[in-house]
C-alpha cells in the first residue's frame, strides 16, 4: 500500500515510517521540518522520501496515488497552545480538516488520525470509547474537533479511523524530553533527583512510541469495515499510572536517583483509561511495553551516548523551546511559515 505519513522528522513519526516500511508499504513522508535540529541518537534503518511541506499547503496533487494517509503531523503540546492558541487551531483542527478533504477528493481511501486520550480531560473512575470527552486545552480541543469533523466526511470511498493514544513514552532518533515518562527519566539521568511539584495523585495512561506504531500498522492491516469510523483508544490498562508511581518507577532504574512531591496540582486533569475496544477489533493487538521498560531503555540510551545535561535541557528535544526559537529568530513568521531567508 502506498502510505503518506505526515509528521515523518517527528518523536512518533520517523519510527512509524520504519514500522511502515518494514511490514513492505511504500511510504512517503510529509514534514515541514521545525525539529530538523532534534537528533538524539542514530537508531533509524529506513527513512522515507520526505517531502518538506506545511500540512496547510498539501493539496489533491499531492496526494495522487496515496492510498493511505497517516496524519500525525500537529503542533504539540500543550503549552504550545497556550502560548499561540489561535495557530494551534489553525494548524491543528482546520488544517487537519484540510488534509482529510484534499485526501479524498484524491481518491485516498483510508485516514489514519493521530488523536489522543487527553480529549477525556477529567474524568471519573474509566473511560471507554464511548466515554464523553471533556478537553481541557486547546491541544485536546483541537483533538476532539478533528474526530468531529473527519468523522463526519466518511462515506463509501473514505474511511477514517482514529487512534486516541495514551501519553507516549520511550526512546526515539528523534526524542522529546517534554512527555513526562520521558522527562522524568532525563531529570533522573542529569541531577539524579525528581522534585515533583505537585503530589503526583493524577491518572495518566502511558503507551510506547512503538506500541503507537504497531496499533497503526495493525489498523492499516484490517479490513476497511471494522475500522471504518471508529475511534480505538491506544494502550492497555496495565499502563494507567498515577504520575507519583511513574516518578517512582523512573527512579528505581537510574541508581541512586531521589524522589520528592510537593503539594496538589491547579491541574486537574486526570483519567483512568480502558483499551479492551482495540485488542477486540485488531486481534492479536497488545503493548510490548510498560514504564519500568521504558525507563530502562532511555538509561541505556543515555549511557550509550553519555548524553549532557544540555542535550536535556536544550531546544532540539523539547516543542515549546524549538518553536519559541524559530519565532524569537523570524525563520517563521506570525503563522508558523518558514520565511524566505529559511527557504
Amino acid at each position: 500500500m502506498r502510505v503518506l505519513v505526515t509528521g515523518t522528522e517527528g518523536y512518533l513519526g520517523c519510527l512509524t515510517a520504519q514500522e511502515l516500511m518494514r511490514a513492505g508499504h511504500d511510504v512517503v513522508g510529509v514534514d515541514t521540518g521545525f525539529y530538523k535540529h532534534g537528533w538524539l541518537y542514530p537508531g533509524l534503518d529506513l527513512t522515507p522520501e520526505t517531502l518538506t511541506l506545511d500540512i496547510r499547503r498539501l493539496e489533491p496533487r499531492h496526494l495522487e496515488g496515496v492510498e493511505a494517509v497517516v496524519h500525525m503531523a500537529e503542533l504539540s503540546n500543550d503549552p504550545i497552545g497556550d502560548l499561540i492558541g489561535d495557530i494551534t487551531y489553525d494548524i491543528n483542527h482546520h488544517g487537519s480538516v484540510r488534509l482529510a478533504e484534499a485526501a479524498r477528493t484524491a481518491g485516498v481511501r483510508r485516514f489514519v488520525y493521530m488523536s489522543s486520550c487527553s480529549v477525556y480531560g477529567v474524568a471519573e473512575g474509566t473511560v471507554d470509547e464511548s466515554s464523553p470527552v471533556d478537553p481541557q486545552t486547546a491541544y485536546a480541543r483541537c483533538k476532539a474537533l478533528v474526530e468531529r469533523d473527519v468523522g463526519a466526511l466518511a462515506g463509501d470511498d473514505f474511511s477514517p479511523t482514529f487512534l486516541r493514544n495514551a501519553t507516549a513514552f520511550g526512546a526515539s532518533p528523534r526524542m522529546r524530553f517534554d512527555i513526562v515518562l520521558n522527562n522524568l527519566s532525563g531529570l533522573a539521568w542529569t541531577v539524579n533527583k525528581i522534585a515533583m511539584t505537585s503530589d503526583g495523585t493524577p491518572w495518566r495512561p502511558l503507551v510506547h512510541a512503538l506500541d503507537i506504531a504497531k496499533a497503526i500498522r495493525m489498523t492499516l492491516a484490517s479490513p476497511r469495515e471494522r475500522v471504518h469510523g471508529e475511534i480505538f483508544n491506544v494502550g492497555s490498562e496495565s499502563n494507567n499510572y498515577r504520575v507519583r508511581d511513574i516518578a517512582e518507577i523512573v527512579a528505581g532504574e537510574f541508581p541512586g536517583c531521589q524522589v520528592t512531591f510537593g503539594d496538589p496540582s491547579a491541574d486537574n486533569r486526570s483519567y483512568r483509561v480502558a483499551f479492551d475496544r482495540i485488542r477486540e477489533v485488531l486481534p492479536g493487538y497488545d503493548t510490548d511495553w510498560d514504564a519500568r521498560a521504558g525507563a530502562a531503555q532511555l538509561r541505556r540510551i543515555f549511557e550509550a551516548i553519555d548524553m549532557e545535561e544540555s542535550t536535556f535541557t536544550g531546544r532540539g528535544h523539547t516543542r515549546l523551546k524549538q518553536i519559541e526559537y524559530l519565532m524569537r529568530t523570524k525563520q517563521v513568521d506570525a503563522e508558523l511559515f518558514w520565511t524566505a531567508p529559511a527557504r
